[in-house]
């Protein structure tokens, strides 16, 4: 069954909004039990069980890092980070059982205590339909300095 392209998109700027927005507790409930949040560190395509990553997250560790983000307690993010990002070049594949593979390209401005980064990437989600919607099984990030040095990366990306 062909996915609707167009609701593809709209779960993926969505998801963008609330992670600009800091709405951590809709953001956590966008993903699915099994969930796999990855942004492999020095190449795309490490083995992130025998190499570091920037974040390797189960459903388990991205409800931990939630916690630690509202609890006021992560300094790295007091005050919290400004952001906002663009999100274009979709390619959307369907997948088995319902699933659907997005990537996408992102460009995210960060704004933090009067100092602005750039953010650039290659997003791929594997979205599964679930009620007339979509949760994320997984998602990863493939930021285009993901082999340089990167001050903060406490907010979500």
């Amino acid at each position: 069954m062909a996915v609707d392209r167009l609701q593809v998109e709209q779960f993926i700027y969505h998801e963008a909004r609330l992670m600009d927005e800091n709405r951590y507790d809709e953001w956590l409930a966008l993903w699915d039990d099994d969930a796999l949040y990855w942004v492999p560190s020095n190449r795309d395509d490490i083995d992130p069980k025998r190499e570091v990553s920037l974040i390797y997250d189960d459903r388990v560790r991205l409800g931990t890092r939630i916690l630690r983000l509202k609890s006021g307690l992560a300094h790295a993010q007091e005050p919290k980070s400004r952001m906002r990002r663009l999100v274009s070049n979709f390619e959307i594949e369907n997948g088995a059982d319902g699933e659907v593979t997005a990537n996408s390209n992102f460009l995210l401005a960060e704004l933090r205590r009067g100092r602005q980064d750039i953010f650039a990437g290659r997003t791929i989600h594997r979205l599964r339909q679930v009620d007339g919607g979509f949760k994320m099984a997984y998602k990863k990030v493939l930021l285009v300095n993901n082999d340089e040095y990167i001050d903060n990366l406490t907010f979500l990306i």
